[in-house]
């Protein structure tokens, strides 16, 4: 296994990844735990310096207890600009309200996809199914273009996403984009978007071996939040360099991850807490616009 932190070399000549077929493992970092909200204990992988590597998505953020107490604050009103919140349960449930008069609540299984555009006021709070919480909040960038269209918000039951049963006992669930597996072409229940994204939850049972085609031309991420793979441990980010097949290798306890791909977007990226613009110019805007009540139509 890879030391966290830990680059690997890059291959100079992406024919030779081409005719390798296979993504090569280029860095692995961990999550950092960290807080949010009202006191959510999380762990976090997001900030400047992993902008490039994690682009499109700008953050991939995990709760993971079974202590009412590290989650129970949950995240009181706030505002978003500029970017999409997806949120995945695993267990759990998590109630979501705006200003938009949108309210939902999404259990183990479903997901709530939200663009938070030109901008949203929104609150998430947790609910308790027996104590345990698990479950995921992944920020995806939006490009400039697109950085300022109407907020919009969608949930997705769990009984909706497309999955497939892995012959060795696995799972794969396509949350969002398109995969082959198994020479079968899954796709999820989203529309197309300007990013590409790719959402994949996959769960390997001890030493199952997985082959995942999808973006690629584009890198991919694999966020392990169970058990461990051949090179990747649990809370680890394995990147992976662009290719025509991901491979995934389960250790002996088996191995449960994200999978995240998209296409990156090559512009700036300022961010400034809940805002994700271009430019300094933006984010004071964005500032401005909250403080004085401006911020999203009607208020």
């Amino acid at each position: 296994m890879l030391m966290v932190g830990q680059r690997l070399p890059l291959y100079k000549n992406l024919s030779i990844i081409v005719e390798k077929s296979m993504r090569q493992l280029a860095q692995v970092i961990a999550a950092q735990a960290t807080q949010d909200g009202d006191g959510v204990k999380i762990h976090r992988l997001a900030g400047i310096g992993l902008h490039q590597l994690l682009n499109p998505f700008l953050m991939i953020d995990e709760i993971n207890s079974d202590e009412a107490s590290d989650y129970i604050g949950g995240f009181p009103e706030h505002p978003h600009r500029g970017f999409e919140t997806i949120t995945y349960m695993k267990a759990g449930q998590m109630r979501h309200r705006d200003h938009m008069g949108n309210e939902g609540l999404i259990g183990p299984g479903d997901v709530q996809w939200m663009t938070a555009g030109a901008g949203v006021l929104h609150s998430e709070m947790p609910e308790q199914l027996e104590g345990l919480l698990h479950g995921f909040q992944i920020w995806l960038n939006l490009p400039a273009a697109e950085k300022m269209k109407p907020a919009a918000y969608r949930e997705i039951v769990s009984a909706d996403i497309t999955q497939q049963r892995l012959p060795g006992g696995g799972l794969v669930r396509v949350i969002a984009g398109e995969v082959l597996l198994n020479q079968q072409r899954l796709r999820g229940s989203l529309p197309d978007m300007s990013t590409r994204p790719v959402l994949l939850d996959v769960q390997l049972a001890a030493n199952e071996i997985v082959e995942l085609s999808f973006n690629t031309q584009h890198p991919a991420l694999a966020y392990v939040y169970k058990g461990a793979t051949d090179v990747i441990g649990p809370r680890q980010l394995g990147v992976y360099t662009e290719g025509k097949v991901l491979q995934l290798q389960a250790g002996r306890s088996g191995a449960e991850l994200l999978v995240l791909s998209g296409q990156p977007i090559q512009e700036p990226v300022v961010q400034h807490g809940p805002f994700v613009m271009n430019t300094a110019e933006e984010i004071e805007r964005a500032i401005s616009d909250f403080q004085n009540r401006q911020f999203v139509s009607g208020l």
